[in-house]
């Protein structure tokens, strides 16, 4: 068999992708898209954050057991910002209304959850629950489909509730002198939560190197606000030093230097907005960084286009547990650096990659749960016969933004000729 036979069918035609994406949006609306304050199917909830919020319209379910047959929800701030991303960049490349109107659907449940009282020292934040505790990672990985909305819409609200944010994030939960944030906000106390041990390097941790989206560039970019420029350039620094292995990072959580494993979103959180900061910064270590990031996305896709979950500092993984939304990502990733530096060493994993996420996507099932998603995973078997498949709204939500970007600015190298 040679390379090629494993590799996945992929759309002939910017026809086909648009197609693909328009039955991922109706999953995104038709299915995951929270439409009632209060659902049933948050009774078997497991997070402790199912109890944080009184109205849930314009939340995504998030998570999906085929097995079971049950429903959950995981941070619905983050995701709820790439959701509305999602559908925000839909909209445009398509011209459909409905998903416009979706896209603002969901981002009121963001704006519903912002504290704007002026009285308020709080004023700006997102109440970005994950178990207990406001994440703030949580809370910028939101904010870039906001900026998208705004963009798209025209509706300058959502930008300025963006940018509240974003100087809330600033002010409170950044440490300059580390270019590291706080990770966990207790509003109920107006803390944050103490640092904890980290037994590996033997050293208190005192944050997350929250550089995801790019939110602070683009904050810059809107206003001309130096500060949140510098925010993202200290934070970079510190990514820069803290490398490794090339083009990722063991060090910070979800990754385990414990297990030596990987998570499939810190190269797409951390090393993807590298080019932004170079680009505003002319500085070229951080570009340099940016295509590490690439290059390791590279060598963890596997021979038919997809990654998993768990993948070591060697490239070893398990034989179940994918995780489709990294390679979505990084198919995101290869995009910007072949739109914005006319890189061409991504062209082929950029093809790759997206063939595998269309080729997940369940197309004609029995249960209308899955029509449309992207497949995340697949469990482990279980000794029984059941379904292995496993949705996680943020497969589809970035395979959508993948594609929408791809089909948008870089069409003849999705579809060469």
């Amino acid at each position: 068999m040679s390379y090629w036979d494993v590799s996945p069918k992929r759309p002939a035609s910017p026809g086909d992708w648009e197609e693909s994406i328009r039955l991922a949006c109706r999953w995104v609306t038709d299915v995951s898209l929270i439409r009632t304050p209060q659902p049933e199917f948050l009774a078997g909830a497991q997070y402790a954050h199912v109890n944080r919020y009184a109205d849930w319209r314009g939340a995504f379910r998030g998570e999906y057991n085929a097995a079971t047959g049950r429903w959950d929800v995981f941070c619905p701030i983050w995701h709820g910002g790439q959701g509305v991303k999602a559908l925000a960049l839909a909209g445009s490349l398509l011209g459909d209304g409905q998903y416009l109107e979706a896209a603002k659907f969901a981002a009121d449940f963001i704006l519903r959850n912002q504290i704007t009282d002026p009285a308020d020292e709080d004023r700006g934040l997102i109440l970005a629950y994950e178990d207990a505790n406001i994440n703030i990672t949580a809370i910028l990985e939101s904010l870039d489909g906001l900026f998208a909305l705004a963009e798209v819409s025209g509706e300058a609200r959502y930008a300025d509730a963006a940018m509240a944010a974003l100087r809330w994030v600033a002010r409170k939960a950044f440490r300059p002198a580390e270019g590291l944030f706080h990770a966990e906000y207790m509003r109920d106390r107006r803390a944050f939560r103490p640092p904890y041990f980290e037994a590996h390097r033997g050293r208190m941790k005192i944050g997350c190197p929250s550089l995801d989206d790019g939110v602070f560039v683009t904050g810059y970019h809107l206003t001309g606000e130096a500060a949140l420029l510098e925010v993202a350039a200290r934070t970079a620094d510190r990514l820069v030093a803290d490398e490794g292995p090339p083009g990722n990072w063991l060090e910070y959580p979800p990754a385990n230097p414990l297990t030596g494993l990987l998570h499939p979103r810190n190269g797409y959180w951390w090393g993807r907005p590298m080019w932004m900061v170079h680009r505003a910064t002319g500085e070229q270590r951080y570009l340099h960084c940016c295509r590490r990031t690439a290059r390791w996305y590279v060598e963890a896709m596997r021979l038919d286009g997809g990654m998993f979950r768990d993948t070591g500092v060697e490239f070893r993984t398990p034989s179940f547990g994918h995780a489709t939304s990294g390679i979505a990502c990084a198919a995101s990733l290869w995009c910007d650096l072949i739109g914005e530096y006319g890189d061409t060493e991504w062209h082929e994993p950029l093809r790759r990659a997206l063939g595998f996420c269309h080729g997940v996507q369940l197309a004609e099932t029995r249960d209308a749960n899955l029509r449309g998603a992207v497949l995340e995973k697949v469990m482990p078997p279980d000794r029984s016969d059941a379904a292995p498949w496993y949705l996680r709204d943020v497969g589809t939500f970035f395979y959508i933004q993948a594609a929408c970007k791809a089909l948008s600015r870089i069409p003849d190298v999705l579809c060469p000729s």
